[in-house]
């Protein structure tokens, strides 16, 4: 079967392309109301359209942005329904992971559980993007230390950099503070050995994640 030749070369440029646009959306540079359009792009990085277009394309593959009407591309809006199936498939994803722990809640593991959400919660960087990873950190050890690769390539999904943060950020118009706590019940519903308990606490917590992320959207 005849191959087409790979070209090394434009990957790594559309690789980086895509990089920028991700770092840029991390730090507010591209908003909701911004419109990105190949051409513009292309010539404000002094490369041709083509990986452009590929960067762009993998955006919207990776659901971070849409295209517009006028055929450039704009950040993708979750609905209300959309968000709730976001946050159901982390309620399954890190609540599995919680009955795995606490089916064997081993005494180092919830060491390194705890050191973890003391070290993040103490959030040197206050914005939208520091309470953000701190979630994600602590979180994202949670479903680590289960052990399960395919329950962690899913939360890495769900989590991805650019579409998560993109909708984390709507929190600041509440209060970004209230992202944070109740971590250490987490640690101790997995430590209690309970994985009834577990399920439920990591369930609520994500629930009232849910709940903040709708009013913070609801104020912007």
């Amino acid at each position: 079967m005849p191959l087409k030749s790979i070209q090394p070369a434009r990957r790594r440029l559309a690789d980086e392309v895509y990089e920028q646009l991700i770092e840029a959306i991390m730090r507010r540079e591209i908003g909701p109301d911004d419109h990105l359009v190949q051409e513009k792009l292309a010539a404000e990085l002094q490369i041709s359209r083509t990986p452009v277009r590929e960067a762009l394309m993998r955006l919207e593959q990776d659901g971070v942005l849409e295209v517009s009407s006028r055929g450039s591309f704009r950040l993708y809006q979750m609905n209300d329904g959309e968000i709730r199936e976001l946050y159901q498939a982390r309620a399954a994803i890190e609540g599995q992971s919680a009955r795995i722990l606490a089916d064997n809640p081993k005494p180092e593991v919830m060491t390194e559980l705890r050191e973890c959400v003391q070290r993040e919660e103490n959030v040197s960087d206050s914005s939208a993007k520091g309470y953000f990873e701190a979630n994600r950190n602590i979180h994202r050890k949670f479903v680590e230390l289960a052990g399960n690769r395919f329950l962690l390539e899913m939360f890495d999904m769900i989590w991805g950099k650019a579409m998560a943060f993109h909708l984390f950020a709507a929190i600041e118009n509440v209060d970004l503070s209230k992202s944070l706590g109740a971590h250490t019940e987490l640690v101790d519903a997995v430590a209690s050995g309970d994985k009834g308990e577990a399920l439920e606490v990591f369930t609520r917590h994500i629930q009232n994640g849910f709940n903040l992320q709708i009013e913070g959207l609801r104020a912007g």
